[in-house]
């Protein structure tokens, strides 16, 4: 590679690099604020990026929407409050940030194969090193679980 080629490579790929820390950025501030609304225009500002190429590019680094990350980020934080206190589903459900029981519970459903309900009800039977356990249970995809149950 002659150095020209070589010093085009390296310029690509810092720039590359800080598109990534700021899609990073960007994923961070949707995780500490998940119970929120998701704000695109905000996000893609930190990104300092469109919010039409924030979309594309986000998806493209995490293999996620925005929106599904942010709904999967909620889902996981629900089976934690389920497993771990005895709030009602519908309390939970508006924590995390659902505005409808009805679309927390589909959206359960779809991430991680079971509803509320049998979930909680299941989850008292988990005995392992908490290691294994938050391994098991984090969804990781978006959808995951119907290819599971064969859906």
């Amino acid at each position: 590679m002659r150095p020209a080629e070589l010093a085009e490579n390296q310029r690509v790929t810092r720039a590359v690099e800080e598109l990534n820390r700021r899609m990073l950025r960007a994923r961070d501030a949707i995780d500490r604020a998940y119970a929120e609304p998701l704000d695109i225009s905000r996000l893609a500002e930190l990104a300092h990026i469109s919010d039409a190429h924030f979309i594309r590019t986000f998806h493209a680094t995490f293999g996620e929407t925005p929106h599904r990350y942010l709904q999967r980020r909620r889902v996981e934080r629900a089976m934690f409050m389920l497993r771990d206190t005895d709030r009602s589903i519908t309390e939970i459900c508006l924590e995390v940030g659902f505005n409808s029981l009805s679309t927390f519970s589909r959206t359960f459903r779809e991430i991680v194969g079971i509803n509320p309900t049998d979930y909680r009800a299941r989850s008292d039977v988990m005995l392992a090193p908490t290691c294994f356990t938050m391994a098991m249970m984090r969804p990781s995809s978006f959808g995951e679980a119907l290819h599971k149950n064969g859906q």
